[in-house]
């Protein structure tokens, strides 16, 4: 239970990408704008995806605590004059296309947590966490003549990484939907390192 005052409080324990913030989302207009509003979830991605949308759509973040693999993410309502209309990435390819550049130069950069990626991910693709991302972008401009697909879960937190890469003039990015989710094609895994 959280310490602080909380207007609203929605629970997505056990919930995994997309629906902590389908929830957010419902939630967050059922608020005036000034009142916060708390995110209980157990999805380690929730910790990127939240503060993500938040950012996104014009509300403020106010941060993450975590309590025995419980996320409490804590989100203000903006005033409808600071909102954003949610966005989506505009340049979007199937799983189909993601198969079919298996092997070839194009990078592949799966956003999901470790966990997610070390259990089975496209052979080839680099990990780069959500909420990692933009700590990455140096590295990740080795890349930027290349065309990058992003994959995730859904199709979701991919969406949010392609819009921080453009933001940071790659040109030649793709959003993998549905992701894997719904991969048919090839799978790698990883050591599942222990912490």
């Amino acid at each position: 239970m959280s310490a602080y005052t909380v207007d609203k409080s929605i629970d997505c324990k056990g919930l995994s990408c997309p629906m902590p913030i389908v929830r957010t989302k419902k939630a967050i207009d059922e608020i005036a704008p000034g009142q916060v509003l708390e995110v209980v979830a157990t999805d380690p991605g929730s910790v990127a995806d939240v503060k993500s949308w938040a950012t996104r759509t014009g509300h403020q973040f106010l941060g993450t605590t975590e309590e025995g693999g419980v996320f409490y993410h804590y989100i203000r309502k903006a005033i409808p004059e600071e909102q954003k209309p949610e966005t989506t990435f505009a340049n979007v390819v199937s799983n189909d296309v993601l198969e079919s550049k298996v092997g070839s130069d194009a990078v592949i950069l799966d956003v999901r947590e470790p966990m997610e990626y070390a259990f089975g991910h496209v052979p080839g693709a680099k990990l780069a966490p959500l909420g990692q991302l933009e700590g990455m972008l140096g590295e990740l401009k080795a890349y930027a003549d290349k065309d990058i697909y992003v994959v995730c879960r859904t199709g979701n937190r991919s969406d949010a990484a392609c819009q921080i890469l453009a933001e940071h003039g790659f040109t030649r990015v793709h959003n993998v939907v549905p992701g894997m989710s719904e991969w048919q094609g090839p799978i790698e895994q990883s050591e599942v390192k222990q912490s």
